[in-house]
C-alpha cells in the first residue's frame, strides 16, 4: 500500500473534454477517455497492480524531482535532478476545441537541459478499469495497444538520430512497453499517446510537437489574459480558475465536480464515490465565480447547460435531477469494481453515483440564484427558459416542505434539512427579483407566499434555542458547516444576535485549527462506516462567514492558513485528514469554487477597512 503516492503529489492536464493525473516521480496513474466519465486507460491510482500506469522517470541513476507548472499554463514540469544531468518531462494536452471527438493527444515530452539521462519509458495500459483484455502490436515506428472498444497509440518523439540503444526496447508480458534511452544536453524525446487514430504510429519529430507545446501555452495565456481579478492571492485564484477551466467539458459547458472516481475521504473505509459528473450545484456556483473574474464565456457555458436541463425537466413532466453526465443525460446506475483493491485499500470502489436519485431541495435555491445572476449581468434568458424556471418554481411551491437527502448526499435517511429550506427560501426570493426586475409574468404572490412559509419555518424550527444555533435539521441540535452560507445569500444579517451566536457555537465544535468540518457524523448518523476529514469548501465558507460578520482579522488569518493546505501546485481536494493530507477526490470542483469567491469577498472587505 505505501508504492501508493499521496493524492496531493498529483498535477492535472486536459484538454477540456478529458483529463489526466501525473505524479512528481512522472507517473501517469489516471486517465480516462474520451471523456472525463469515460472507462479508464490508465488507473493505477486505484490499484497499482491492475489499473494501469505508464510511468517516465530517469533510471539506474539517483535523483530529486520537483515539479511545477509552465506560468499561465496547465503543462506540467516535473524535473529531475541528479549528480550527472538534469531532465525535464513536459506532460500537456493539446486542446480539443467544442465538437466531441474520441481522439485525443497526450503529449509526454523528455528533454534534458544539463550533462546525460537516462530515462525509461514504462507503458501499461489497462483499458476499461481493468477489465477488457488488450493486444500490442509493436513495431519500429511505436506500438499500438487494441482492446475491445479503444485503442491508444504510442508514437515516439525523436529527431533523425536514433537516441535508443540496442535492446531497450522490450515487450512486457502484460501487454505493455518499456523502452529506455540515453540523452544528451539539448536533446528531446518522448512519447505521444492517441486515442482513436485511425493512423498507424509514427515517429514524431521534436519540431513538431515543440509547436504543438506552444499553441497550447498561447492557448491558456491568451484565455488567462480575460481574469479582471486584480486583488490579493491573484496567482492562486488565476490557479483556481484554470483548474475549474480544465474540469469543464467544452461541448456542453458541463464543469464535472472532479476528474477521479472511488478516492476515499477516509483511507481504507468505504466513502468512496464516483465525482466525475455534473452537479446542479456547482454549475450555478461557477457561474457566481467566474463573472466575478471576467470569465463570461464560461459563465454563459454554465448557464446554458443549467438552462438546458431546467427546459429538459420541464419537458418531461419531471423534477430537475441533483446531478447529470456531461453530455446531459441522467444514466449513472451506480457499481462496484471488486477486482480493484482501491486506493491504499479502500474499498468498495465504485464507478456511477446512485445520489442521482435522490432529493435535495437546495438545488432549485443554487439554480435559480444562477439566474439571477446571469441577469443582473447582463445575460438575459430566453422567454422558453422562464418559461421552465416559472414551472420549477412552481413545482417547488408544492414540494418544499417535506424531508429530502440533504446537500452532503446522506444515505442515512430523509430529514428536514434547514440548509434545503435555506435555499428553498432563496429560490423563491430570486425567482421574484428576476420577475421584477426585467417584467417576466410569473405567480409572484404565491411565491413570496412560500417565501415567508419557508422564513418563519427556519426560524420557529430550524434555530434550537437550547443550542442559541441553527442546526442541521429540524428536531436535531447538530450543528451543520452548510449554514455558514446563510449570511452570504440574504437570509440573516451577519451581525444579526441569532447568527452570530450559531457562529460561535460553530467555532467550538466544528473548527479544529481553522479548518472546518461539515458536522459531527457521530452526533448525526449518516448511514456510512468511518469518519472523514475536514471539508476545503466548508473552510472557505467560513472564512467568508467571519469576514461578514465583523472578524476580519481571523478571516485573513484562516485563509492564509488554508493556502498551506494546497498541494504543490495549488491544487486542493474534497477534504483534508486529520494528519494534514488530501483526501477525497482530486481535484475537487467545490473547492476551488469557494477559493474564488472568498478570495474576492475578503479581498473586498480588506481594501474597505484599509
Amino acid at each position: 500500500m505505501e508504492s501508493y503516492p499521496a493524492m496531493e503529489n498529483h498535477g492535472l492536464i486536459g484538454d477540456l473534454q478529458t483529463a489526466a493525473l501525473i505524479t512528481r516521480d512522472g507517473t501517469l496513474d489516471w486517465f480516462c477517455a474520451p471523456r472525463f466519465d469515460s472507462p479508464s486507460i490508465f488507473g493505477g491510482l486505484l490499484d497499482r497492480k491492475k489499473g494501469g500506469y505508464f510511468q517516465m522517470s530517469p533510471c539506474g541513476v539517483d535523483y530529486v524531482s520537483k515539479q511545477l507548472y509552465l506560468p499561465g499554463a496547465p503543462i506540467l514540469i516535473t524535473r529531475f535532478l541528479s549528480a550527472d544531468g538534469v531532465g525535464e518531462v513536459l506532460d500537456f494536452m493539446p486542446v480539443t476545441g467544442e465538437t466531441a471527438t474520441d481522439r485525443h493527444c497526450l503529449v509526454r515530452m523528455v528533454r534534458v537541459v544539463r550533462g546525460t539521462m537516462r530515462f525509461k519509458a514504462d507503458c501499461q495500459p489497462r483499458f476499461n478499469y481493468g477489465r477488457d483484455p488488450h493486444t500490442a502490436e509493436f513495431t519500429a515506428e511505436g506500438t499500438v495497444f487494441r482492446s475491445r472498444h479503444q485503442t491508444l497509440t504510442l508514437n515516439p518523439i525523436r529527431a533523425g538520430a536514433k537516441l535508443l540503444d540496442e535492446g531497450d526496447y522490450r515487450r512486457e508480458e502484460h501487454g505493455g512497453v518499456t523502452v529506455t534511452g540515453v540523452l544528451h544536453e539539448g536533446d528531446t524525446g518522448g512519447v505521444l499517446l492517441h486515442t482513436a487514430s485511425p493512423d498507424p504510429p509514427r515517429v514524431v519529430p521534436p519540431a513538431e510537437v515543440v509547436e504543438m507545446f506552444e499553441r497550447t501555452r498561447d492557448f491558456w495565456r491568451r484565455w488567462l489574459d480575460g481574469s479582471r481579478y486584480t486583488g490579493r492571492w491573484r496567482e492562486m485564484v488565476e490557479r483556481s480558475a484554470m483548474t475549474l477551466k480544465l474540469m469543464t467539458y467544452a461541448p456542453t459547458g458541463g464543469l464535472v465536480a472532479a476528474p477521479t472516481a472511488g478516492l476515499p475521504e477516509q483511507v481504507g473505509g468505504e466513502r468512496n464515490w464516483d465525482y466525475r459528473y455534473t452537479w446542479v450545484r456547482d454549475a450555478s456556483l461557477s457561474v457566481h465565480a467566474l463573472l466575478s473574474l471576467g470569465f463570461t464565456t464560461e459563465a454563459r457555458g454554465y448557464l446554458d447547460w443549467l438552462t438546458q436541463r431546467i427546459q429538459e425537466a420541464d419537458e418531461s413532466g419531471q423534477p430537475v435531477r441533483i446531478m447529470y453526465r456531461v453530455d446531459g443525460s441522467s444514466d449513472l446506475a451506480e457499481e462496484a469494481l471488486p477486482h480493484l483493491e482501491g486506493y491504499r485499500g479502500s474499498t468498495p470502489v465504485r464507478i456511477g453515483n446512485d445520489a442521482v436519485r435522490q432529493l435535495q431541495l437546495d438545488i432549485y435555491g443554487a439554480a435559480m440564484n444562477c439566474l439571477h445572476l446571469a441577469e443582473r449581468e447582463g445575460f438575459r434568458g430566453s422567454h422558453e427558459g422562464w418559461r421552465s424556471a416559472i414551472q420549477m418554481i412552481d413545482w417547488l411551491c408544492e414540494h418544499w416542505d417535506q424531508p429530502e437527502d440533504g446537500i452532503w448526499e446522506t444515505r442515512g435517511g430523509r430529514q428536514d434539512f434547514t440548509y434545503g429550506r435555506l435555499m428553498s427560501w432563496v429560490a423563491f426570493d430570486r425567482a421574484i427579483r428576476v420577475a421584477h426586475d426585467n417584467g417576466r409574468p410569473a405567480d409572484v404572490v404565491r411565491w413570496a407566499t412560500a417565501r415567508n412559509r419557508v422564513y418563519d419555518q427556519i426560524m420557529a424550527r430550524g434555530f434550537h434555542p437550547g443550542r442559541n444555533a441553527f442546526v442541521q435539521h429540524y428536531g436535531s441540535d447538530v450543528l451543520d458547516a452548510s449554514l455558514l452560507a446563510m449570511p452570504a445569500v440574504g437570509f440573516v444579517s451577519p451581525t444579526d444576535p441569532m447568527w452570530q451566536s450559531t457562529l460561535r457555537a460553530m467555532d467550538r465544535e466544528l473548527v479544529s485549527d481553522s479548518l472546518v468540518y461539515r458536522y459531527n457524523t457521530a452526533a448525526s448518523p449518516d448511514g456510512l462506516r468511518g469518519r472523514e476529514g475536514t471539508f476545503t469548501m466548508c473552510t472557505f465558507w467560513y472564512v467568508q462567514a467571519l469576514a461578514e460578520s465583523g472578524r476580519l482579522d481571523d478571516a485573513r488569518l484562516t485563509f492564509e492558513k488554508m493556502l498551506t493546505f494546497s498541494n504543490h501546485l495549488g491544487l486542493y481536494s474534497e477534504e483534508i485528514a486529520p494528519s494534514g493530507e488530501q483526501v477525497g477526490n482530486f481535484p475537487q470542483a467545490f473547492s476551488h469554487l469557494a477559493l474564488i469567491s472568498t478570495a474576492a469577498v475578503l479581498d473586498r472587505l480588506l481594501d474597505n477597512r484599509r
